[in-house]
Parts: C-alpha cells; structure tokens; sequence
C-alpha cells in the first residue's frame, strides 16, 4: 500500500492505522500540499511515522501547488502547524531524497514485478497521481486498485457544491479518474457521505492518551481532543482512516458502482464530484452527456462504531 497525504489531523489518524494494523503492509508515503503547505506536510508525516516506530517507510515530497489553481489549506480546522498544535518535537527522521512522483513510481513497479500490485490511497488533493498518470502511464497502469478519500455524492463541505480534496485540485481529479477508466484501474471513493460517521469520544481519547507518552495512543488521543475542541462537541470523527480501514474491513462499508465526474467549470461547483445515481438500464440517449467514462465503486454506508472500534483496538494492541 502507498498513502498520499496532506497530513492534517485526519490524514494522521490513517497514517497510524496503515503503520500499526498487521494486515496493512505500508511501502510508501508521498506527500502533496493541501491542508497545510508542504513543508508542514511532510514534517507532519515524519512525526507519526516516527510516533508509530515506523521509520523505515519512505516519505517523499511531491507538488506543493494544484495544477492549474493557486493553493489553498485548511488550517483554519487542523491548526496552525497542519496537525493540531500538539507541539511535539522535531522528527529526527529526513525526507526521501526523492520527488514523490519518482517514489510512487518506483514502488508500484517494483510491487508489479512481485506480482503483488500495489493499493494506492490518496487521501489528498491528488496532484501527485495526476502527475504520475501523465508522465508515467505505464506504471500508472500497474497500480492494483485507487482508493481515495474525497468527493462526496450528497455531501460537501469546501464550498456548498464540492469536498476540500477535489475543489482543491478538480483537474488533479478528473485526470485520476479518466486515467483509471483507460488504463482499467478499479477506483473507490471514500468520500463525505461516510467521512463523518467513524467517531471517538473523549472517553476513548482518555483511555488512548494513558498507553504512552510520545507513541501513537499519546497522538490519537491529542488528535481527537483537538478537533473535539474545535467542533465544540464530545467525540471527533476519525476522517481518512476510515479509507485506510476499509481495506482490512471491506463488509463495514457499502458501496456501489457509479458513473462519476469532476464539474471544472460551474462558477458555485466547480469541484463537485457528479455521482450518477439514475438508472441507466433504459435508453439513455437523450442525455446530451452521455455515461460517464469513470465507473466508481462509491462509499454510501458505513458502519461507523466498527471502523472506530477497528482504529481503537489497532492503537491499543500495538501499545501493549
């Protein structure tokens, strides 16, 4: 598995599951801008690799602009520092040397050649793949399955039309997926319709904060108490990890396969994923449109409490 991150408190709590469930084998980490610069990004990641006792995994960074747009953050939600000002030190772990397009690419050939393609889970504007589909499509190609978090079929929360990973980068988007369809990469789409349902509660946050001082339960705990503050409320929704999580439990999340695209251009939703929930077994010819080229495999149910019990008992097994 590769993460592609924006690392952000949720892109954190994934970064800990995919370190620490033993299902999850973890070759790779690149980063992108998104809801912090770069810079922040890619210290974020170090720090949770290295909170998790995983400082083997390559981290690389990769674009710190959208490809057309200039850039946007949300550290207005995750903090200042990208990762909920919890002030922990320095990692003392460097970044890969290199560019995170040259990391990906490496990583999903040399899976390939294993006969054991890799799963990519971008859980940030996806910049980087759309850069890897278009200047490396053949290990585009190669890549087993995407699964990303963003777009959302009835929610959004960026703007009034579209989810923060999309409006940060459509373009970035709508290549991902139109390469996908080419290149027959099966897709899922983990978006807002369930980004919100897996919660920790304070109590939960409490019980995580006491296995360790400066290891994952020390983090998690500091994470969630952070966006519980910010939020004003008793529990703090675990975000990203729920699309980490669906790999190790695939019957807590109900999916089906949608036509999807990118709105680029409506002035109020641009950055809207148009998810086509109409039947198309009859004649459609009468929209001007047409179907889709991208068929996803959307997230619409989700099993919150499990996948919230699954990144619980992930971070206390690990800490004994």
């Amino acid at each position: 598995m590769i993460l592609d991150v924006d690392t952000g408190v949720d892109d954190a709590c994934a970064l800990i599951l995919a370190c620490l469930h033993p299902e999850l084998d973890l070759r790779a980490v690149t980063c992108v801008g998104g809801n912090a610069p770069l810079p922040d990004v890619v210290r974020n990641t170090l720090t949770v690799l290295e909170a998790c006792g995983h400082t083997e995994i390559p981290v690389a960074a990769g674009a710190s602009h959208p490809l057309l747009e200039r850039p946007v953050d949300a550290r207005h939600v995750h903090g200042d520092d990208g990762m909920a000002d919890l002030g922990w030190p320095e990692p003392t772990i460097g970044v890969d040397a290199r560019h995170a397009i040259d990391l990906l690419r490496e990583t999903i050939d040399g899976a390939h050649a294993e006969g054991d393609p890799v799963t990519l889970v971008p859980l940030a504007p996806m910049t980087n793949i759309a850069l890897l589909a278009r200047m490396y499509p053949d290990s585009f190609e190669r890549i087993g399955r995407i699964v990303f978090m963003g777009g959302g079929a009835m929610v959004s929360n960026a703007t009034a039309a579209a989810e923060f990973n999309v409006f940060h980068d459509p373009e970035a988007t709508a290549v991902v997926l139109d390469a996908s369809a080419d290149h027959d990469v099966p897709v899922t789409m983990y978006g807002l319709d369930v980004f919100y349902e897996p919660r920790i509660t304070l109590a939960d946050a409490d019980e995580l904060a006491a296995l360790d001082e400066r290891g994952p339960g020390a983090l998690g705990a500091g994470l969630m108490r952070f966006m519980s503050r910010h939020f004003d409320s008793d529990s703090a929704t675990i975000g990203d990890a729920g699309a980490v999580a669906l790999l190790v439990d695939p019957e807590a999340v109900r999916t089906e396969r949608l036509p999807v695209r990118v709105e680029l251009s409506g002035t109020w939703t641009r950055g809207r994923t148009i998810v086509d929930t109409r039947d198309w077994s009859g004649d459609m010819d009468h929209d001007p449109h047409g179907l889709a080229q991208a068929q996803v495999d959307v997230a619409l149910e989700i099993d919150g409490p499990r996948i919230a019990r699954l990144w619980l008992d992930t971070i206390r097994k690990a800490s004994r």
